[in-house]
């Protein structure tokens, strides 16, 4: 059984709209775990940030 070229063409299309559905897909895992590496990298430098200020208030105590 011959495909004739108008199913060819629709096959086609409806490959190309599922790759970029799946294309998509990737794109909003990959955003979402940037978001959260994001969230990560924060909270990490406002806990240096913290300790930070934990330690400048260490030295001006002994300073005075």
């Amino acid at each position: 059984m011959a495909l004739g070229l108008a199913e060819v063409t629709l096959s086609i299309i409806i490959g190309t709209l599922a790759a970029i559905v799946y294309s998509l897909r990737i794109l909003v895992l990959l955003d979402r775990r940037i978001e959260k590496i994001e969230k990560h990298i924060k909270l990490i430098a406002n806990k240096i940030v913290q300790e930070e200020v934990k330690i400048e208030k260490a030295f001006s105590k002994k300073r005075k």
